[in-house]
């Protein structure tokens, strides 16, 4: 086993719990934020969806940069930004200084989830990236989980308070980017590795020998000809060939970016990651105040259930991981090993959210975590594509799917809060007990939520499983279009 790749990984997988602690811990500081700034549940809202409006054209301007610059120094920048931009709200800033670095925070993390896969990537060979990436994905949902009940006590305790939620997330990103200061590289197999002909170079090279290949791994040249049982043309793009993209994802040979985002597959891959987000962009701005107003859980219980939606987010991508890896290394197609997965696992999570309105008590708890818990796979939609891209393109297009899925995170705490606006809900000042009414007008505007995000899943997964092909469309592209670069 590859020491420095498994390191490498670690870190990323900590660099996604931090990425995703930041977006929860608006979420958490809901209640008290929302009474000592005197906000509107709309207002909180669209500071919730405020988050994503540079997200999108950041992951796809960096996503274009990675092509040039090691992701490496993407990566330490992407740290440092995160931990400098929390600290204006420990300093006492206001519903202002709050907006403005939610919308900062967005831009510095849009391209997070691309750029940290492409950089997993480049350690690992084409059929070994299911668990790395999985894991990697796995980060995300962590982060809630090991961030809420620490950030729970930060805001309880009486000489902290919500701010200081703000200021220990600036501390541990600090942290982190000195650690991958010192340790962070590019893998054997990145796109930066391949100018230097450092993979295809060694293609046999063990962490034994000195070098930062895996022992199993074969150059790309060998995999496109002798698993894929097709020959590679002068562009290095395997033409006329059967079977899983997998055997020569690093063989393909550069496509025209519009021709690859303008495949019935990604456009189907942008609609699912849309509902992905949407769940993210609600467990991050209204789920705990969900579980207090309407399920009535305890100030004390909210941090640690506030946390289950995650862990079965996390447990989901690791299965899933596991269940693609084991399938491709049998030689089952990528659209069946993570297409599919994918989109019948989305399938199941809207069928969860149309099932949530008027429930109550853990019969609540229970459904909102397994449909939000299952909604949280983002990541292998993204892993998907890659694999009919060449590995110079990987980092420009899962970025520009990233930037375009996002708008889901746009949508959905603004969508919440304007519909609980629309049925009347006002919150109490603080210090007041909200009324039995206003909780009533609170839930109203959640479950119309709940019934559109439900509908919205269930076609969107069915969708993925019948076209979100790989193999099929890395092919056409491959026939059509590749070119030498």
């Amino acid at each position: 086993m590859n020491r420095r790749a498994w390191l490498v990984t670690g870190l990323l997988v900590v660099f996604q719990i931090i990425n995703f602690a930041d977006k929860a811990v608006l979420g958490l500081v809901a209640d008290p934020a929302i009474r000592e700034l005197g906000l509107t549940a709309g207002e909180f809202g669209m500071i919730g969806s405020s988050f994503f409006f540079l997200f999108a054209i950041s992951a796809v301007v960096v996503g274009f940069v990675a092509a040039r610059v090691p992701t490496k120094w993407l990566l330490l920048s992407m740290g440092v930004a995160w931990a400098v931009i929390q600290f204006p709200m420990l300093a006492g800033g206001g519903a202002a200084v709050l907006l403005v670095t939610r919308i900062m925070l967005g831009a510095a993390e849009g391209p997070a989830t691309p750029i940290t896969l492409q950089h997993v990537h480049g350690w690992f060979a084409p059929a070994e990236r299911g668990l790395p990436s999985s894991l990697v994905a796995a980060g995300s949902t962590l982060g809630p989980i090991i961030a809420a009940p620490v950030l729970a006590w930060i805001i309880a305790h009486p000489e902290l308070g919500w701010r200081w939620a703000f200021g220990f997330l600036g501390v541990l990103g600090l942290v982190w980017s000195l650690a991958w200061l010192l340790v962070g590289r590019d893998g054997p197999f990145s796109h930066t590795a391949r100018r230097r002909g450092t993979a295809a170079a060694h293609p046999g090279l063990s962490a034994h020998d000195g070098g930062d290949v895996p022992s199993s791994a074969s150059s790309p040249e060998t995999r496109a000809g002798g698993a894929g049982g097709g020959t590679a043309t002068a562009a290095g793009s395997p033409r006329g060939t059967s079977g899983s993209i997998a055997d020569r994802a690093d063989a393909l040979g550069i496509v025209p970016i519009r021709r690859i985002l303008g495949t019935r597959m990604f456009a189907v891959a942008v609609l699912a990651g849309a509902g992905c987000f949407w769940a993210q962009g609600f467990l991050t701005t209204w789920s705990p105040k969900y579980l207090s107003s309407i399920v009535a859980v305890s100030p004390e219980a909210i941090g640690a259930l506030s946390t289950l939606p995650w862990i079965v987010g996390a447990l989901a991508l690791l299965a899933l991981g596991y269940a693609s890896r084991f399938l491709m290394r049998r030689g089952v197609t990528v659209r069946w090993a993570l297409g599919a997965l994918f989109g019948g696992t989305l399938l199941v999570s809207g069928v969860c959210f149309l099932l949530l309105p008027g429930l109550q008590g853990a019969a609540a708890i229970a459904v909102v975590t397994v449909g939000a818990g299952l909604a949280m796979i983002y990541p292998l939609a993204p892993t998907a594509v890659a694999f009919c891209v060449s590995s110079k393109q990987r980092a420009a297009v899962m970025a520009t799917l990233t930037g375009l899925a996002s708008l889901g995170g746009v949508v959905a705490p603004a969508m919440v809060g304007g519909l609980m606006d629309a049925a009347g809900y006002v919150p109490a000042p603080k210090g007041v007990k909200e009324s039995a009414e206003m909780i009533a007008r609170l839930g109203a505007g959640m479950d119309t939520s709940f019934w559109a995000i439900g509908v919205y899943l269930v076609l969107v997964g069915a969708l993925s499983v019948l076209l979100l092909n790989p193999d099929r469309t890395g092919t056409r592209l491959q026939e059509r279009f590749a070119f030498s670069g």
